[in-house]
């Protein structure tokens, strides 16, 4: 194993600082299609596009994603006509990187669907003038969404899900309004909304007053310019390469993905951070009405995801064991892990709050074990799969995530791994009595397969 400060083919000051933000959203936020949904765990295209360049990767190639979040894997592999696989177990998200990768939309159509969701709210309006606008508000949503909107702006969201849900559209062009319509949510409440966090008691008066329906219509329209700006610089052969995504459980694709299929894996797995996926998406799942409640939330999502967070957790399940399996095939990362939960166990019985970091920690590497192992079976031979995640310290226990990662590769089949640190993390937490004073990394794993 070798690891190293500057990572990839950074040679001066602005790579290296351009490479600092590859596990960040920040130039997908920038780019076309990839900024359609603003995903607090997105990575950055150009990483993505790095690291085919650096392997050779080229059309006609296959990639994977088992984390494929909103999609940037596989929208970069698409535009350069480089084939993919992706999966996806947060349904919502799976949504959203589904409707990012159809380019096949017709603007005509679109503009015509438009027309007809503006004219239909328009007509709800109109009829909706003088009755109780918060009564009626009410019994559509719960009390968080209330909370984050005018009631105005809140009436006529409501009025383009509806016109949109019931309207006589294609599917693909209902997937664009609806994602159209995701993509505001945000822009327009006047609470502090922005990722990953929601705060309905501090205002946004940038929002005050916004008009939904013009945003939306703007939305839409950029969305369009989107997709012709993307297919116009794409390789001309993209048509030709194909995109197989899947709502699943990356840790079982026996039935999706042929054995040594594949020519390179990307992907950026969920960092060992207590991040709650499910719950970072509250605020759209309630206002389309897919979960009511956190007890919704946790059956519908929470169930679906891979152990990143302890409100997955109940603490007499034993698959929050370390796994047998694991065990037997890295018993060095095994005896570790077992040192670090069980320092873990007795440490949250001293503070208040408790948290099951122990447990945890023990069924993230068993459900990254599984994952891993699946990635190794799909790989041909003489490739490599690349992993952006960063370390951790819960109750400051250091859990060198990259380094575990990396001899897990070993355990599974890998036959070597490096890693390269993107950039330190845990600065700005020094000041805060409250956290940890362990300094953190976020790297690049790299797991040769021979």
């Amino acid at each position: 194993m070798r690891a190293r400060q500057v990572p990839l083919f950074a040679v001066d000051q602005e790579e290296i600082t351009e490479t600092q933000e590859w596990g960040t959203f920040k130039d997908s936020l920038r780019a076309p299609i990839h900024n359609w949904f603003t995903y607090p765990a997105g990575f950055s295209y150009k990483a993505v596009e790095s690291s085919f360049k650096k392997n050779g990767i080229k059309e006609g190639d296959v990639v994977y994603d088992p984390f494929m979040g909103s999609g940037t894997t596989n929208i970069t592999a698409k535009k350069l006509a480089i084939s993919s696989y992706g999966v996806e177990a947060h349904p919502f998200v799976f949504r959203i990187a589904k409707t990012k990768m159809n380019w096949d939309i017709e603007r005509d159509d679109a503009t015509r669907a438009l027309k007809e969701i503006e004219k239909n709210v328009r007509g709800h309006k109109r009829d909706f003038n003088g009755r109780d606008k918060k009564g009626y508000l009410e019994t559509e949503f719960p009390e968080l969404v209330l909370k984050c909107y005018e009631e105005s702006t809140l009436l006529d969201l409501l009025f383009i899900r509806n016109a949109i849900v019931n309207g006589n559209f294609s599917t693909e062009i209902k997937d664009l309004l609806l994602v159209g319509l995701t993509s505001i949510l945000r822009q327009v409440s006047t609470a502090a909304t922005g990722w990953p966090y929601i705060a309905p008691k501090k205002q946004k008066t940038t929002s005050l007053n916004k008009n939904a329906l013009y945003e939306f219509s703007r939305q839409i329209g950029k969305m369009v310019d989107d997709i012709e700006t993307t297919v116009y610089e794409a390789n001309p052969n993209y048509k030709n390469s194909f995109h197989r995504i899947f709502k699943a459980d990356s840790r079982h694709t026996q039935e999706l993905i042929l054995d040594e299929s594949v020519d390179h894996v990307f992907t950026s797995p969920p960092y060992l951070n207590n991040f709650d996926y499910a719950d970072r998406t509250r605020l759209e799942l309630y206002f389309f009405g897919e979960a009511k409640n956190w007890g919704e939330i946790s059956e519908n999502i929470r169930t679906k995801l891979i152990t990143s967070a302890t409100t997955q957790i109940s603490r007499d399940d034993p698959r929050y064991n370390l796994s047998k399996v694991l065990e037997e095939a890295c018993p060095e990362v095994a005896d570790f892990l077992h040192k670090s939960v069980s320092e873990l166990g007795k440490i949250r019985l001293t503070h208040g709050g408790k948290k099951s970091y122990d447990h945890l920690v023990s069924g993230y590497f068993n459900d990254m074990f599984q994952v891993i192992a699946e990635v190794f079976r799909i790989l041909k031979s003489d490739t490599k799969a690349i992993f952006v995640l960063g370390d951790s310290a819960p109750y400051g226990v250091h859990i060198p995530t990259d380094e575990l990662i990396g001899k897990i590769g070993l355990g599974v089949g890998f036959s070597d791994f490096k890693i390269d640190i993107l950039r330190t993390r845990g600065e700005k937490w020094k000041a805060n009595p409250q956290r940890h004073g362990v300094m953190l990394r976020e790297s690049i794993v790299t797991l040769l397969k021979a």
